[in-house]
């Protein structure tokens, strides 16, 4: 008989306890921070009707960048790739019994059909922040202070990360956060988005990428036949904040 290979799948990981205690670490600032901004948490399966990304996102990204399978009752499921879908869900399920507005977080564990590389692999966790309710420019500010909010609680300086903004003007967030960029160029791969976008990027050439990133997505309950639901939110995810964290020696990596 062969030996068993040691090594977890290809683009997941293994959380030995000194990881955990940076996962820890990275879960407990984020919940500090959402419970801060008053925000409530909510969870849900990691596996969903397929139909509810291909709806969204297309066939081809369905087939291409997930892990999508038939289960034993002939149904497409899918691993979540991402949370939002599942939220619209959840909200569309309740939308006559809920108040409005809603201040949603959670840190699901998301997974991706990509080839693993710095930054990026099959699986991750990922903090979101969703506003469900609001739709003035009070709710982007508030989404867009939360991403300072949390930047800061993990100790960073003004000078190592950028948010650039589009779609906004200067006088709507001047005093959000001192170090905010406007691009009007800029825009953010998912189509959802219906009006502000924005992303955290770290100004450090050794990891110059996108830490978080969000904006507004006022049609996504469509999907379910409700009526919409003005929407707002951001995600950030464990790994690129890891690489942050360590390359500007933060938190766990004080001392390394």
């Amino acid at each position: 008989m062969s030996k068993l290979d040691t090594e977890p799948y290809k683009g997941v990981r293994d959380f030995y306890p000194e990881d955990m205690r940076v996962e820890n670490y990275i879960f407990d600032t984020w919940k500090k921070v959402a419970l801060k901004f008053n925000y409530e948490e909510y969870s849900a399966s990691l596996l969903e009707p397929t139909e509810i990304y291909s709806e969204k996102s297309g066939a081809e990204i369905v087939n291409e960048q997930t892990f999508t399978f038939i289960d034993r009752g002939e149904r497409s499921v899918t691993l979540r790739p991402e949370m939002t879908p599942s939220l619209a869900r959840m909200v569309a399920a309740r939308r006559k019994s809920l108040k409005f507005p809603l201040r949603w977080f959670s840190i699901p564990n998301l997974f991706r059909y990509e080839k693993p590389q710095r930054g990026r692999k099959r699986e991750h966790w990922q903090f979101n922040a969703d506003l469900l309710g609001d739709s003035g420019i009070d709710g982007d500010r508030e989404i867009v202070s939360m991403a300072y909010a949390v930047m800061k609680a993990f100790g960073a300086n003004d000078d190592d990360f950028v948010i650039k903004i589009n779609k906004a003007r200067v006088e709507d967030f001047k005093d959000v956060a001192p170090n905010v960029a406007f691009d009007t160029e800029f825009v953010r791969g998912q189509s959802y988005y219906t009006g502000m976008v924005f992303e955290v990027f770290d100004t450090n050439p050794d990891n110059n990428r996108s830490i978080a990133g969000g904006g507004r997505y006022d049609n996504l309950l469509e999907l379910f036949g409700v009526e919409p639901i003005p929407a707002v939110g951001f995600a950030m995810g464990d790994i690129t904040l890891r690489d942050f964290l360590e390359t500007h020696k933060l938190g766990p990596y004080r001392d390394a």
